[in-house]
């Protein structure tokens, strides 16, 4: 799954890379512990232009009456979202792309210990993630929302944990915003092996508190 995540990568270097225009409302940068709930950078393509906005991580159906009417909706697997009423229409609709530093994992010892792990890009690439979005009305007004697509996890990833976000490749952008055509469903598949590669970090980042670029560090030893 993905729960947890980081991003560094400047507005500039965002706009850059996605050839975007971004949004007045960004979520400061850098943030080295990004938490379900916190507003995130989501690229979208609409009108034939592409826009980072700020969205919600937790997709918030439309039928949800408040924030917390109903389970929060971090991931959708991609082995049912085109069937949960949740993630349906989004998932044909409305995709976008969720750029980070990579994302924190965890596994356990012995003794039951939460150990963190951070999962990144082999090459030092930001890391984009395949998500999909929904506009969710509430008594203030529109609140952008979104969810990361999850498969089955291979490789390195495998022993850490049973699960992983959808990452694509630069030359997938297009059709997962649904710029070059249908058929995005073809691309909720892994990366190739040794795309992805992953370092312990030190116990500090199990709080949803911790911040700083220390959480980064790979543990000594």
């Amino acid at each position: 799954m993905c729960g947890r995540m980081a991003l560094t990568l400047p507005k500039e270097a965002m706009v850059e890379l996605f050839a975007a225009t971004p949004a007045n409302n960004l979520p400061e940068v850098p943030n080295y512990n990004i938490c379900p709930t916190n507003q995130v950078h989501g690229v979208t393509s609409e009108g034939g232009a592409r826009r980072i906005r700020s969205m919600r991580w937790g997709l918030l159906p439309p039928w949800y009456k408040t924030p917390s009417a109903g389970p929060l909706l971090i991931n959708a697997r991609a082995e049912t979202v085109a069937e949960k009423p949740a993630f349906r229409e989004a998932i044909r609709a409305r995709r976008c792309l969720v750029p980070a530093d990579g994302f924190y994992e965890w596994s356990k010892d012995a003794e039951d210990n939460r150990l963190p792990w951070f999962v990144h890009r082999a090459d030092g690439a930001p890391m984009v993630f395949g998500g999909l979005w929904q506009e969710w009305q509430g008594e203030g007004g529109g609140v952008a929302t979104l969810a990361i697509v999850t498969l089955a996890a291979e490789g390195k990833m495998a022993s850490v944990h049973q699960r992983q976000p959808l990452v694509l490749a630069p030359e997938d952008w297009p059709l997962w915003l649904g710029e070059a055509g249908k058929g995005a469903a073809l691309l909720m598949k892994t990366p190739p092996e040794g795309t992805l590669d992953l370092y312990r970090v030190d116990r500090e980042v199990n709080s949803n508190r911790a911040s700083g670029p220390q959480l980064l560090e790979p543990l000594e030893g």
